[in-house]
């Protein structure tokens, strides 16, 4: 079974598919990077609750940053959002976004099967 959150978009911001959630991507809103990082991590929470899969269970993020200076704010946030040595394999990269305000964005898959 399939199960899409849609978006009013032209792309879900989740997609349940067997034991997995495939997170379309997640941007936080506010004047800071600091604003919109934890944003971000609140509208994350909020889509995986939908389905009943706790953010512990992600296993595999893309961060997109417009500015790698936000790399070490990043990784300090992360921290507080998951447990030592249980981070989801991530890959950060840089990118100049379409939204002017928008500093960064995630994206990424989580197991469904572990609730």
């Amino acid at each position: 079974m399939i199960n899409r959150i849609s978006t009013p978009f032209s792309y879900s911001s989740a997609v349940a598919a067997g034991d997995y959630v495939f997170l379309g991507l997640h941007r936080g809103f506010g004047q800071s990077f600091t604003e919109q990082i934890h944003n971000t991590f609140s509208h994350l929470k909020e889509t995986l609750n939908q389905l009943d899969v706790p953010l512990d269970n992600v296993v595999k993020v893309n961060v997109y940053l417009k500015y790698i200076k936000d790399l070490p704010e990043m990784e300090q946030v992360f921290c507080e959002y998951f447990e030592k040595d249980k981070f989801p394999a991530r890959m950060t990269s840089t990118t100049e976004f379409f939204d002017s305000d928008c500093l960064m964005m995630i994206d990424g898959i989580a197991y469904k099967g572990l609730n």
